[in-house]
């Protein structure tokens, strides 16, 4: 269990419960319904959604209320139980404690933890640690288990009483109650050797293995991972025992390195050549070219060693292929990879929508939740409050965007996990290009410092402003459209309004951003006159104000109304082509389309 856990309280009558909790679990959040109770961390106002939306974010959720709102809540968005987050329910008196999801990935523990805090019960019902003491299909931190389609079977086994013969050594198994017999024929085999499991026999690996690696600049993926493959195979060490994969900080970006983690499941850590050279006395194969080359006489040796730690010991020395090379070492314990070097580094750019929470997808919910610090524009930080409790957060003001971009750049340079807030879609007017602006800059001209260039990016797509507004009154961009900025800071009038000629000579439906400011007040006046020369008086037009947040409105006019006081900084402009329709239903709501033609094509079949 790796991200922070979330308190929820519903009533006053469970919140005293609550806080006890949250002052024995220093790193949970306390979530209280905005209208019934006060003083909590992050506030709300819609239950469900707020379950929801923090366990699609992976935080496991302690919800000091009845189990039935957090089955309710979670019905339809269940995940498969590897990968999905503690869920526990708490009586509001804290007597009864009750794991409901997630038994196998620290639920059980988490509600073993929580009792002992309000002298409870935990109600643990998952078969093998009620009666055995133990998950076997889930084995603790640090530990794989190589054959886990044949665990059930194993544990229905045990359960109906037949003893098992344990080969190997874990502290994990010492407290357990299993019925130990030395010629049973069940076993549990305890190795870092590649050993064959089946349904006699649950083969679990101690993550004790550090791979290092090193290779030429652009060598290819699948040749890395073959060579580290075979080499873990030709001495009979099996993948998962592999507890991280490392290298010098200088490869961080290569796609090898990055295909060889993936492949093993483990980990990717970077040392500097400074600390791989701290390693050089225990090298088998140090070398004078690397030294010249890179500052240590060793990159996938010294990696190796420097990630199994002081007391490892190299148990494959240096292999080569054409562009790659891979050493293996093994520590005396499982490798937890948060303590060895630093991560690569990681920016999430990550478009929250509009504001509304159901219009942010699972995966921004998600790399919110993952990410070790947050920056973006206070505004935006603010609406995802619930998702970022307790992170390291860096608000920007509007006007530093570069700062802002950055700064996250070279936080994430530094071995963190930055998730940069943009509203709408961040590749869409916002934060996205700017980020690969600056990666693209040398150093030299405005670029970032070599680190931040070799972070790992990634890109979660938001619901822009254009298609909120859309959604909201119809299906104005049924057809052919496009965006444009009226801004002029950064884009000179002279080719906003070439952009605007060509939309109007072209009949798009015509997305405006950033229409007005307190300082521009003529560009969408100018822009309304353009359009007016090719398409009609009635066009209608839709005006979306703070769309998926509080105040929402979204209204129709036409392009012959439109005046620039109706409009602001906060306003979405879709203005109709020749062929939109604005239609008053018989409630007298008014929808806004724009046909695609089938009612043509109907006419040419008839």
């Amino acid at each position: 269990m790796d991200a922070s856990p979330a308190i929820l309280v519903l009533t006053p009558a469970a919140l005293s419960t609550a806080r006890k909790l949250a002052e024995g679990i220093p790193q949970a959040t306390l979530h209280g319904l905005a209208h019934r109770v006060t003083g909590t961390d992050v506030p709300f106002s819609d239950t469900l959604d707020q379950i929801r939306a923090l366990y699609q974010a992976g935080s496991p959720i302690i919800g000091v209320c009845a189990s039935g709102i957090l089955i309710r809540a979670l019905a339809a968005v269940i995940t498969d139980k590897l990968s999905e987050p503690p869920v526990i329910a708490v009586s509001e008196d804290g007597a009864s404690v009750v794991p409901l999801l997630g038994g196998h990935r620290g639920a059980n523990a988490l509600a073993r933890d929580v009792a002992a805090l309000l002298d409870g019960h935990a109600a643990i019902t998952t078969a093998g640690e009620t009666a055995l003491g133990v998950a076997l299909d889930t084995p603790p931190k640090g530990w794989w288990l190589a054959n886990i389609r044949d665990a059930k079977g194993v544990m229905a086994r045990l359960l109906a009483g037949e003893p098992v013969r344990v080969e190997g050594h874990a502290g994990w198994l010492s407290t357990t109650r299993l019925p130990v017999r030395n010629d049973a024929k069940l076993r549990l085999v305890l190795t870092e050797k590649a050993v064959e499991g089946n349904e006699d026999t649950l083969v679990y690996h101690p993550r004790r293995l550090a791979v290092g690696v090193g290779c030429a600049r652009g060598c290819d993926p699948a040749e890395m991972t073959a060579l580290v493959r075979e080499t873990l195979a030709d001495a009979g060490l099996a993948e998962g025992a592999v507890g991280c994969v490392a290298s010098l900080d200088l490869k961080a970006d290569e796609p090898a390195m990055a295909a060889v983690a993936r492949a093993l499941k483990a980990p990717f850590r970077v040392f500097s050549a400074e600390e791989l050279e701290h390693e050089a006395d225990r090298l088998a194969n140090p070398s004078e070219v690397v030294f010249a080359e890179v500052g240590c006489h060793g990159v996938s040796e010294g990696a190796a060693l420097a990630a199994a730690g002081q007391h490892s010991k190299l148990l494959v020395e240096k292999r080569k292929s054409a562009n790659a090379t891979v050493a293996v070492a093994i520590a005396d314990d499982p490798i937890d990879a948060a303590t060895v070097g630093r991560a690569r580094g990681k920016l999430a750019v990550i478009g929250i929508g509009p504001g509304q929470d159901a219009w942010r997808t699972p995966e921004a919910s998600r790399l919110l939740s993952e990410a070790d610090e947050i920056v973006g524009y206070s505004l935006y930080l603010d609406i995802v409050t619930p998702l970022i409790q307790g992170k390291p957060r860096h608000a920007f003001p509007l006007g530093a965007e570069e700062e802002r971009v950055r700064f996250a750049l070279e936080r994430a340079g530094e071995g963190r996990s930055v998730a940069l807030v943009s509203s709408g879609d961040a590749g869409i007017y916002a934060m996205g290009a700017l980020v690969f602006e600056l990666l693209d800059r040398p150093s030299g001209e405005g670029g970032v410092s070599d680190a931040a260039k070799r972070i790992e990016v990634v890109n979660a797509p938001g619901i822009s402003a254009l298609q909120a507004a859309s959604a909201l009154i119809g299906a104005p961009l049924g057809h052919d459209f496009c965006a444009i900025s009226l801004s002029d800071l950064l884009t000179p009038w002279e080719a906003i309004e070439k952009r605007l000629k060509a939309a109007a000579e072209g009949d798009f439906v015509i997305a405006f951003y950033n229409p007005v400011s307190k300082r521009r007040r003529t560009q969408l006046a100018a822009a309304k006159d353009i359009l007016l020369q090719h398409r009609p008086a009635e066009t209608p037009v839709v005006l979306g104000v703070n769309l998926g947040r509080e105040g929402q409105s979204v209204r129709v006019t036409t392009l012959g109304d439109l005046t620039v006081d109706e409009v602001n900084m906060l306003t979405t402009v879709l203005v109709g082509s020749s062929n939109s329709k604005a239609v008053k239903r018989g409630s007298g709501e008014i929808f806004v389309y724009t046909p695609r033609g089938y009612a043509k094509r109907i006419e040419e079949k008839l």
